[in-house]
């Protein structure tokens, strides 16, 4: 009976023929599952598109849980290391977050535009079950950690050890996918545009992080892939747990060196061995506990996929991200950098991104620092978005009032910093700029101590690796060691998830405070120096530490060690160095 509605919805459908399945992958929790079916041959420029006339859905249930997870044509289902662009297999990837049984239903249809279908729920050709044991992984590999999701609170958190996560990485290259080594991938006009892309033709290598490569890492085609794998060891190295990056920059975007379809001309059609390399480096970024976070086109090409609508070039688009990659456990879709697109269609983005993506990945927009409010306040309280990518030069203030006004409209977002506005300044690079104290005080600080969820750093066009061409992130390799201070910080001394920004609570102007108050203080002075604590709450003595955010390290003592009660209190002097950035702890503890 459900096959016969769908054949009187779609005149044009008709079932296609399939073997049954090879399961491979770790049957663990949190684990990558892979279901491959023997089916058509075709190719990726077959007549038949296999890309929009094919459909493969997978329903996966656990007794309680219950995932239809899209799949996807895989050509010869190891185009990554093979070339092919053709081929009989066809694919869908699953992450169980139980362990126990878990039974499979397999449904695939063939019809014209079937892919961009609702889901029809039609007679399926295999299933089967498998039994899921505990993971065997430990932090910071993010199958130890569980599925990132969002929790209806200001920060993100781990599904499995319930951490509150801090994101803390690079924003550049933007264009990180327009690597050497992958299939397909080149410049298609040169960086002749003027500013951020003014220059000659160019893509990446990551040469000087070949050296960081690891024996056992991932390659393909032999030897390919050491750069990039490289990098992304460097960035965890140095605590880093983000990397922000497009999936479509052609069609006037900056760099036109990213595209994940089978000719930079089309749009309907998916070049499989790419895009099979880019999962070998997601599933190394997981490894290594690096968010991916996917932004989907940028200002200058919003408008071009169906002429800024939802139409069919953009369903296919997302439903072949969604279905190739929303399997990784921390993964953040961002609409647009600099969106210009109307709310109507950011928000029927959105709402098509998370009806498809069977794990409800966090949803973010970006935009023009003189734009949020225009762009941000009709979304608030919108279902589907979960995040404020900001780019903006007053990240304190700014991250306060989206923190806030989301909450207020009953669905608190989580608050990143991804673009320091001066896009020809942004983080120098340390042989310009050894010390960061811009971005350090006015960017890093200033939306963690507001109740930001974390920064990524932009690389201003101005500078030698920037934000197009950079080469190597040992250029920031002293903004890196900052950042993770900062993370350090929070992770080890703050239940920062119960905390929130209390400003008024301290009597100078230049300072920022953090406080659940009663039990716990955090205040960062950008300018050193000191300032008074006023507790209205709390009884007994607190202790007065100081953490050095340029330094890292251990707490210190200052020049007043505790004070007790409620009242107005000045928490003293840091211990050397008064007039720079410090942060002072105030804690419950007894008076020595």
């Amino acid at each position: 009976m459900i096959l016969f509605i769908a054949l009187v919805l779609y005149p044009s459908l008709t079932l296609a023929k399939m073997a049954e399945e090879v399961i491979s992958g770790q049957l663990k929790k949190w684990h990558r599952i892979t279901l491959t079916f023997d089916g058509p041959i075709t190719n990726e420029g077959a007549e038949d598109n296999p890309f929009l006339n094919y459909r493969l859905d997978v329903i996966f249930t656990n007794g309680k849980n219950r995932y239809i997870v899209p799949g996807f044509y895989a050509a010869d289902g190891n185009a990554g290391q093979t070339g092919e662009n053709s081929g009989n297999k066809w694919r869908v990837h699953f992450v169980p977050d139980e362990i126990g049984q878990w039974n499979y239903s397999a449904i695939f249809a063939q019809g014209k535009n079937i892919a961009l279908k609702s889901f029809q729920g039609n007679k399926p050709f295999a299933s089967g079950q498998f039994t899921v044991g505990p993971t065997d992984k430990t932090s910071p590999d993010h199958r130890a950690r569980g599925m990132l999701r969002y929790v209806k609170k200001r920060y993100l958190q781990f599904a499995e050890t319930k951490e509150f996560f801090l994101k803390a990485g690079a924003d550049s290259p933007e264009n990180f996918l327009a690597f050497r080594d992958f299939d397909g991938t080149f410049d298609l006009a040169g960086l002749k545009d003027e500013g951020e892309a003014q220059g000659e033709q160019f893509i990446h290598t990551y040469q000087p992080h070949v050296k960081d490569w690891r024996k056992g890492d991932p390659t393909w085609r032999g030897d390919k892939g050491k750069g990039i794998i490289g990098a992304l060891n460097y960035l965890a190295s140095k605590g880093m747990n983000s990397v922000y990056f497009v999936t479509y920059n052609i069609d006037g975007g900056d760099g036109k060196d990213v595209w994940p379809w089978a000719d930079p001309d089309e749009r309907l059609r998916f070049d499989c061995s790419k895009l099979d390399e880019w999962e070998i480096v997601f599933s190394h970024m997981d490894k290594l506990g690096i968010m991916l976070h996917v932004v989907t086109q940028e200002e200058e090409n919003d408008q071009r996929l169906d002429d800024g609508n939802l139409g069919t070039q953009r369903k296919l688009y997302y439903r072949e991200l969604i279905a190739r990659f929303s399997h990784h456990l921390a993964l953040t879709w961002n609409l647009g950098e600099e969106n210009t697109n109307s709310t109507a269609q950011q928000k029927a983005f959105a709402k098509y991104i998370r009806d498809l993506d069977p794990y409800d990945h966090p949803i973010a927009l970006h935009t023009y620092p003189d734009a949020q409010d225009k762009i941000y306040t009709p979304l608030l309280g919108f279902e589907c978005m979960e995040a404020a990518s900001l780019q903006t030069l007053d990240a304190h203030r700014q991250t306060l009032l989206w923190t806030k006004r989301s909450a207020e409209n009953g669905r608190p977002w989580v608050v990143c910093l991804d673009e320091i506005a001066r896009a020809d300044v942004g983080v120098k690079p340390d042989s310009q700029d050894p010390t960061h104290d811009v971005p350090r005080k006015e960017f890093l600080w200033a939306n963690l101590m507001a109740g930001g969820a974390g920064a990524e750093w932009y690389f201003g066009y101005e500078y030698p690796h920037n934000d197009l061409n950079c080469e190597d992130w040992r250029s920031r390799d002293s903004m890196w060691n900052l950042t993770r201070f900062a993370l350090e910080f929070f992770h080890k001394y703050l239940p920062f998830g119960e905390m929130s920004s209390a400003d008024n609570l301290t009597s100078s102007k230049n300072s920022f405070c953090f406080a659940k108050p009663g039990l716990i203080y955090a205040v960062y002075l950008p300018e050193g120096q000191t300032t008074e604590l006023k507790l209205s709450v709390g009884t007994g003595d607190f202790t007065v530490k100081w953490y050095n955010p340029r330094q890292g390290g251990k707490l210190l003592t200052g020049s007043v060690k505790t004070f007790s009660g409620s009242g107005t209190h000045a928490i003293g002097l840091p211990p050397y160095d008064h007039h720079k950035d410090w942060l002072a702890l105030i804690r419950p503890g007894r008076r020595h």
